[in-house]
């Protein structure tokens, strides 16, 4: 979103709180604090970073274990120790998430100032668990100036748990990079990846059987795992029970700019995740010129809308490895001629690209600009 944003503003500022999770003694867990409010209050330091901007980072030092509203106080505490007890000199900030980073800003913006939010969590549940934080988030949201949901998967807890501010609660877009566009075509499905955790809720183990049923009847077939998580041994252990070891790699966590390039040396992006509130894996996947083998989870039927059959093939959340096998066969037998991924990917840039996005949120931030210009192009067009 930065990369995105920044080239249209004067002057981005990120302030990076990053969780420092540790075991620690309630007595070592003060003497932290204190050490690290001591020297966030003498490291001024800003680096550069994407689109231009700067960034500031801030560890937030927080004992294993705790909850989000705890989590959400210890963002606060260290970015009001990082700027020194002044506000953020800024007369627009931009909060990712929520808890913590809305509690955040809204705490340390200037009075002056419009925040606006975006949520994109799919763990509000746990997020909104206690009586405390549902009452933070519902400042959160009443003291911005503008609250934004990725997706309808997001926005509907929203709304269940916040009634009272559905006029508030909006959509927007998170930006995917298009690049310069794809340079190959893909003509076979043979090597598939995957690009997420290997957790339970993104469905891998379903994929692995999936997979192993699909190259029983293709020995071409190839599978890259992209990512890393809690089910690594076991996938790893499984695909040598299935005897696919030597067609599968997991490559564990990429730099996103290596599991972009990856993605341009594959076939078909497999993605049978259980829940999704946007799914930019999806969208990037086809930004790379790659047609798609996702689940309806949320996201995904969202922003593929109207592009369904274009962009590749959408299945259903099951817990059986034959859906997504079934999938992939119906989309098999009508690839490439009954998918367009180049009209797909046109249409997805004019929705989710860094321009498209950039131009929203600038229209959001800087209404005076927008009317100004408004206004120059009207008296342009008397002339």
């Amino acid at each position: 979103m930065v990369d995105a944003t920044a080239p249209g503003c004067d002057r981005v500022t990120v302030y990076h709180c990053d969780a420092w999770v540790a075991r620690m003694t309630d007595r070592r867990d003060v003497e932290v604090v204190r050490a690290n409010a001591e020297l966030l209050s003498r490291a001024a330091r800003t680096t550069p970073t994407v689109g231009g901007a700067r960034m500031r980072y801030v560890p937030v030092p927080i004992p294993r274990g705790k909850w989000h509203m705890e989590i959400a106080r210890r963002n606060d505490d260290a970015l009001r120790a990082a700027l020194g007890g002044a506000p953020i000199d800024a007369p627009v900030v931009h909060a990712h998430v929520g808890l913590p980073g809305g509690w955040a800003a809204v705490r340390n913006a200037r009075p002056d100032a419009r925040v606006y939010v975006t949520e994109h969590a799919t763990f509000l549940d746990s997020v909104l668990d206690t009586e405390e934080a549902r009452e933070a988030y519902d400042e959160v949201i009443t003291r911005s100036a503008g609250f934004y949901a990725v997706g309808e998967a997001v926005r509907g807890p929203l709304l269940e748990a916040f009634p009272h501010h559905k006029d508030k609660i909006e959509f927007i877009a998170n930006p995917v990079d298009f690049g310069d566009g794809p340079t190959r075509t893909v003509t076979r499905l043979s090597r598939w990846i995957y690009v997420g955790g290997l957790i339970q809720r993104k469905g891998v183990e379903l994929l692995l059987e999936a997979f192993a049923t699909c190259r029983a009847d293709d020995p071409t077939l190839t599978l890259t795992m992209v990512g890393a998580g809690e089910l690594l041994g076991r996938l790893t252990e499984r695909a040598a029970e299935l005897g696919v070891a030597d067609a599968v790699t997991f490559t564990g966590a990429l730099p996103p700019d290596e599991a972009l390039r990856l993605m341009g040396e594959h076939d078909l992006l497999v993605h049978p995740s259980r829940m999704e509130t946007f799914g930019v894996t999806v969208v990037e996947a086809l930004a790379a010129g790659m047609p798609v083998l996702v689940t309806r989870c949320g996201g995904p039927e969202e922003t593929l809308a109207g592009i369904e059959e274009a962009a590749g093939e959408l299945i259903d959340v099951t817990d059986d490895p034959a859906t997504i096998v079934t999938g992939y066969r119906r989309l098999r037998d009508r690839f490439p001629h009954g998918t367009d991924v180049a009209r797909a990917r046109t249409e997805l840039a004019a929705r989710y690209s860094y321009p498209a996005v950039a131009r929203e949120h600038h229209r959001i931030w800087f209404p005076e600009s927008q009317s100004t210009t408004s206004q120059a192009e009207r008296l342009a067009g008397q002339k």
